[in-house]
């Protein structure tokens, strides 16, 4: 795979109003599109690889690839040890050292922490030093300040200090170590909803996209044969849509599956099935990356009437899983049984699905 272009070579002219919203959807469309501009042909085979060097980040409590909840995987717990297991599988699988793996992914999340380091050059413009002024020489406090903070870095890396810093390198340091941790709380929504820009941006760039229409996050009432929501009721909306002169596809693409989400899957397709105008069936499929072998087992069995709830439960790489797991029992015994029986299938497996039948 080629390299992306360095940072910041493509803002466009207005280009600060898109740093300014660097976890918006406009920046995630404007870095995706420079993504797999930069990057060889994508393949059924290849689309796993693209979302894990995209979004799977390394989880700096542990150091290693984030599969699953941070407060469970600390060292000592079950968990530490499938992280290593996950880790070592993911390395090899991308050909990369364990310790590079970092360098190797996470690029959306990277490149949108670049942008707002560039907004932060940008802000600290000429209005800062006008709204300040009026409290020249009073000592007033740089934003960024902390003498704790300085106090705990003083007291662990002073004695191997050949000299003092002067007050504005650690006014500096305390900044960007406040802005490394703010951003990644903000994680969780680039993960989200960047998740599902991900499989759409895969889905445009294969061959037999041309014959499919592919919408995110479009509103159910905006897709043909289904009846507008009632007045009293919010109106849904769908994480992706492929529509087809054949058929129409409905999917969940959420990177993990929370209690709240199991839910949900089932009350949205009753709204889906109450809300369908055309007579005609619709296929509802989950995407997810979730790795707790409970929950993608109860994706795989949950049901509706006579029916599977979902067409097809999809994970990035069933194969990760498995190697997480190693040799299981219980609901990690049913996922290795999900996987062998085609219940659990990877989006190498679907992508192939759908371009058959299209």
């Amino acid at each position: 795979m080629t390299q992306p272009d360095p940072p910041g070579t493509d803002l466009p002219s207005g280009g600060r109003e898109v740093v300014t919203r660097a976890f918006g959807a406009d920046n995630r469309a404007r870095l995706l599109a420079r993504y797999f501009a930069n990057t060889s042909t994508v393949t059924a085979a290849t689309a796993w690889q693209h979302v894990y060097r995209l979004l799977l980040w390394i989880d700096r409590t542990t150091a290693l690839a984030h599969c699953y909840e941070s407060d469970k995987a600390q060292p000592g717990r079950v968990w530490y040890a499938r992280s290593l297991a996950f880790h070592d599988w993911i390395s090899s699988a991308l050909d990369v050292a364990p310790a590079n793996l970092g360098e190797n992914i996470d690029w959306l999340f990277r490149e949108v922490v670049t942008d707002l380091a560039r907004r932060a050059l940008l802000d600290r413009t000429a209005t800062y030093l006008e709204q300040r002024a009026p409290y020249e020489g009073r000592d007033f406090p740089e934003p960024g300040e902390d003498a704790e903070l300085v106090g705990i870095i003083k007291e662990s890396l002073g004695r191997w200090m050949n000299e003092e810093p002067p007050g504005n390198e650690y006014r500096r340091l305390t900044r960007r170590i406040y802005a490394y941790v703010a951003q990644e709380n903000k994680r969780k929504n680039l993960v989200g909803e960047g998740f599902e820009d991900v499989i759409a941006a895969v889905l445009r760039r294969l061959p037999f996209a041309a014959k499919i229409d592919i919408r995110n996050r479009s509103m159910l009432h905006d897709l043909p044969g289904f009846h507008p929501v009632p007045p009293s009721e919010k109106g849904k909306r769908i994480d992706l849509a492929l529509l087809s002169e054949s058929k129409r596809t409905l999917v969940s693409a959420k990177w993990s599956i929370r209690a709240d989400r199991e839910e949900q899957f089932q009350s949205d397709f009753e709204t889906y099935a109450r809300l369908e105008s055309a007579g005609q069936d619709f296929n509802y499929t989950l995407i997810t990356n979730e790795f707790d072998a409970a929950r993608l087992k109860a994706a795989c069995e949950r049901r509706r009437q006579n029916a599977p709830l979902f067409t097809h439960v999809v994970h990035i790489n069933p194969e990760g899983v498995l190697a997480t797991y190693g040799i299981g029992r219980g609901s990690a015994n049913s996922v290795r049984t999900h996987v062998e029986s085609g219940r659990l299938i990877s989006l190498k497996d679907w992508l192939q699905l759908l371009e058959i039948k299209e």
